[in-house]
């Protein structure tokens, strides 16, 4: 049984001991001491929350619009959403921030509390530690009777979400339709499975085969989307004959796609291939988190741009991008963020720019995917005890391998010649993540297996 507390939300196990793991109790405490310093900023007295289709969502909703209203707050309650949705609609409201009730990919046992601010961002780091200091002293006060906020519902923000991406001048929705394409949608029966067949079709999409796509949060397989989880959806492709099929996770904000031979595309070329698109079009630089692939700046420096790695983590990234100036950007996790849209992981805009690219290339997915460098990627992790000194571990790895390029910015990241390794803490688990990369398999497994090795014998230590 687990609860994270962390600058960006709460994210935690169900049921169990308040404070040990997320209940009622938590979800209000934590929604209070937003609300609080909501107060604090000088911005409206209104809050956008929606929710993904995890049964326990309906409650946390309950609970999180009651703490609102007590504290002073009004409510546009979106209901079934994703996070780019909440994200996108808070501004669009001028509310004040936004809270997103979705564990992500995390199973159906979590749920969590995403909190956004007034741009509908995830709150910076300084916005998020502000946050926890007023959480910590628990000096709240509610608003007296006369004072007490208002609920009331907003069912546009599909509709809008789709218009705006619509809008885009690099959304090309006649040469989308002149292809025909029929796609496999695996929505792993949340949110996505009742906004992005909606999407696909006013994009000109009309054949689509709908793969877990009712909301009912009971996950059809694991939610996170990797090859590993993605078996079903690549064999319906086969079955279908289809052009694509493309799955997202729960909240729709990470993206992964399977070529119409039903290979994996790879969660971690679908911000390659958008950025590659993008930059036809628009250069400028882009921004991608320490553990993404080295693909990202190949393709970047291919279009006579400059890229910049940012810590893991969405706010992270977006803080970079605005300070660069990047006209595309995100996470290898599958995870775009395109600012001509808005600031935040979006698989919708995801979607629409990548058919954009597959229609006016004329290429295939597989044969697309064929013309990007060839990395790979090994993705591990160790799991951590409560007297881990994770500052201690990672400052023996960068002093045993002091002789190469080193990042500290998050955690440690380590270059050897064509290769790299990224050691870090989990923003949502008790873990540390290893992931290596080579242009060979066998060589980001072994230097991976070689980091985990050095790990076990510090803790040793």
């Amino acid at each position: 049984m687990t609860l994270i507390t962390s600058v960006s939300g709460i994210r935690g196990t169900l049921g169990g001991r308040p404070g040990s793991n997320l209940t009622a109790e938590d979800a209000a405490r934590f929604t209070a001491a937003f609300a609080w310093w909501l107060q604090q900023q000088q911005v409206p007295r209104l809050v956008v929350i929606g929710r993904d289709a995890r049964p326990s969502g309906t409650w946390l909703a309950q609970v999180v619009c009651a703490t609102l209203q007590s504290m002073g707050l009004d409510v546009i309650d979106l209901g079934l959403s994703t996070t780019p949705t909440v994200q996108l609609m808070t501004a669009v409201h001028q509310a004040g921030g936004g809270i997103v009730i979705t564990a992500s990919h995390n199973p159906a046992q979590w749920n969590a509390l995403k909190l956004l601010n007034h741009h509908g961002e995830l709150l910076t780091e300084q916005q998020g530690q502000h946050m926890l200091e007023l959480l910590q002293q628990g000096q709240l006060q509610y608003a007296p009777a006369e004072q007490q906020g208002q609920v009331r519902g907003d069912d546009s923000g599909f509709d809008i979400h789709i218009e705006k991406i619509l809008n885009l001048p690099l959304v090309q929705r006649n040469a989308i339709r002149k292809k025909r394409f029929r796609i496999v949608v695996d929505a792993v029966n949340s949110s996505g499975g009742v906004v992005i067949p909606r999407l696909l079709r006013a994009l000109g999409v009309d054949q689509v085969i709908e793969l877990n796509c009712e909301p009912t949060g009971r996950f059809a397989h694991p939610p996170e989307p990797l090859e590993e989880n993605l078996t079903a959806l690549a064999q319906e492709v086969r079955l279908q004959k289809a052009s694509i099929g493309l799955a997202v996770d729960p909240d729709v904000d990470r993206l992964a796609f399977v070529s119409e031979d039903g290979s994996m595309f790879g969660e971690e070329y679908t911000l390659v291939a958008v950025a590659d698109y993008v930059l036809q079009h628009q250069p400028g630089p882009t921004v991608s988190n320490l553990s993404s692939t080295r693909a990202l700046r190949d393709i970047t420096h291919k279009h006579g741009c400059v890229h910049h790695y940012a810590p893991v983590g969405e706010a992270h990234v977006v803080a970079r991008m605005k300070e660069v100036g990047a006209v595309i950007g995100g996470e290898g996790n599958g995870g775009i963020i395109y600012p001509a849209l808005h600031y935040g992981r979006d698989a919708l805009v995801g979607i629409a720019l990548f058919l954009s690219h597959l229609a006016t290339s004329g290429k295939t997915p597989s044969v697309l995917r064929s013309t990007y460098p060839n990395y790979v990627i090994s993705k591990n992790k160790i799991q951590l005890t409560p007297d881990s000194d994770l500052n201690r571990l990672l400052e023996g790895i960068r002093r045993k391998y002091s002789a190469q390029p080193t990042n500290t910015e998050d955690g440690l990241r380590i270059e050897f010649d064509g290769d790299w390794v990224h050691l870090r803490r989990s923003n949502t688990e008790p873990i540390i993540r290893i992931y290596a990369e080579s242009r060979s398999a066998t060589t980001a497994a072994n230097l991976a297996a070689k980091m985990i090795e050095d790990l076990r014998q510090l803790m040793k230590e």
